[in-house]
């Protein structure tokens, strides 16, 4: 969406027509817990949906989000908060009391 969204913006500011946005799914993943994960994958791309679920899903989740954190913040921020990520979880507590 965004992509569409930029290109029609340029396309404005140039005096061109903007193009129509097309939703593309491709899958969805749902977090749990540590390790359930569910999901659905490649929605249009082989004619039907692949689920996932358990350790994959969860290995497939993470790569995603850590992925997202490179895409947003650059790889230095990036690489620091995936870091940083790790070393909150094995010094934080599992459980807070409050």
């Amino acid at each position: 969406m965004a992509d569409t969204a930029f290109a029609n913006l340029c396309a404005l500011i140039e005096g061109r027509a903007p193009q129509d946005f097309v939703y593309r799914d491709f899958g969805s993943l749902v977090s749990l817990s540590t390790y359930s994960t569910v999901g659905s994958l490649m929605g249009g791309l082989i004619g039907g949906k692949l689920a996932i679920e358990g350790r994959l899903a969860r290995f497939v989740y993470v790569s995603l989000y850590q992925m997202h954190l490179l895409a947003i913040h650059g790889w230095l921020r990036g690489l620091a908060l995936i870091v940083i990520g790790h070393v909150n979880s094995v010094i934080r507590p599992r459980l807070k009391l409050h």
